[in-house]
């Protein structure tokens, strides 16, 4: 038997890498993180891959300012509730703002960023967060 490193496998995960959700091909309504079948058409429905857009708003969101072991360099941060142009709302971490200036109803984009790293094995894990969009800021 061959054996892989982590990170071949952690690879294979396309949607860590790309913001790949699914549609339903009978209401056209999107999800992220994937789903295998549809919430609302159940067994009529049929789903798909998506890549959706990774442009969005920022529905709702919190300061992270005493955060949990690991994180407290990145202190303070902002996860949100980004809700996409494609209709769905997905749960990330808003970077390259300050957290004070950040508000509801923010554009943002997607960028790939550091989540975290392994101390104990130096694996780097990589994905995706969210950036304000400054082309479609006021």
């Amino acid at each position: 038997m061959q054996e892989y490193a982590v990170p071949f496998h952690w690879r294979k995960f396309k949607e860590r890498y790309n913001l790949i959700g699914s549609r339903c091909t009978h209401c056209g309504k999107p999800f992220y993180p994937k789903r295998s079948i549809c919430p609302s058409c159940r067994r009529a429905g049929k789903m798909e891959d998506a890549k959706l857009s990774g442009k969005g708003k920022i529905f709702s969101y919190t300061v992270i300012r005493v955060p949990p072991s690991g994180f407290k360099i990145y202190a303070p941060y902002v996860v949100a509730i980004i809700e996409l142009d494609d209709g769905c709302k997905l749960v990330s971490q808003v970077v390259d703002v300050d957290p004070e200036k950040v508000e509801i109803g923010m554009a943002v984009k997607t960028c790939f960023r550091k989540i975290r790293e392994d101390n104990s094995s130096g694996l780097i894990l990589y994905g995706f967060k969210f950036k304000p969009d400054i082309g479609k800021m006021a």
